[in-house]
């Protein structure tokens, strides 16, 4: 699966920071439970790729991922520990050739048209914007569907379960990243119900389109 179907699974990634493994596997089973089954795990924390075998453990049929790589180095031990696809903030020659070494599908970051053109030339047709809000939000992906009608996007940062569904309304926005579906005090709280309701009202954002 490329990158560009992966985005057209579920109007949500999920963008997951995980400070205890123990949270991994029931936070994949609530989110799974609620609809959502595209989870990016941050490596933000010191248990972030293992965080990623627990929850490929416990929803297989789960797409888990890994975000905030910055280097080959994270790429590669985000492939080693089973991730489905990598994202990142930005982009460099370095993380496009260990992406194709790994083989792993990639979704990059990008927030210039600059930015966008080298990502393109590398071969993205499908790229994350971010950050989403302070590039330009909703503005600025119509008017960067002028000179790139064939790109698609994920904006991420600070999109939130109010302004999602502007985005969604963009032909070129299948998914948008979501990083309010685990608040921390739902996570240290074992607050699983809540997390589910937060993704399967995520489900609906594809419909609640304005």
């Amino acid at each position: 699966m490329n990158i560009g179907e992966l985005m057209r699974l579920s109007p949500v990634i999920a963008v997951l920071t995980v400070p205890r493994l123990e949270q991994a596997a029931p936070l994949a089973r609530a989110l799974a439970r609620g609809g959502l089954n595209v989870l990016e795990v941050t490596l933000r924390t010191a248990c972030a790729l293992d965080a990623i075998r627990a929850m490929r453990a416990a929803v297989p049929e789960a797409l888990v991922g890994a975000g905030t790589i910055t280097g080959p180095d994270e790429l590669a031990a985000a492939a080693s520990a089973g991730a489905s696809f990598g994202v990142t903030p930005g982009l460099t020659e370095a993380i496009v050739a260990a992406a194709n070494r790994e083989r792993l599908p990639l979704l990059p970051g990008v927030m210039t048209p600059t930015e966008l053109i080298r990502a393109r030339a590398a071969g993205f047709r499908a790229c994350k914007l971010f950050p989403a809000e302070q590039a330009g939000g909703p503005a600025m992906l119509r008017a960067l569907a002028g000179p790139f009608p064939d790109q698609l996007f994920c904006p991420t940062g600070g999109v939130t379960p109010q302004n999602a569904p502007q985005y969604l309304a963009l032909a070129n926005v299948p998914c948008v990243g979501g990083s309010w579906l685990a608040p921390a005090a739902a996570l240290e709280a074992r607050d699983w119900k809540r997390i589910e309701r937060l993704a399967a009202e995520a489900v609906t954002l594809r419909t609640a389109r304005p």
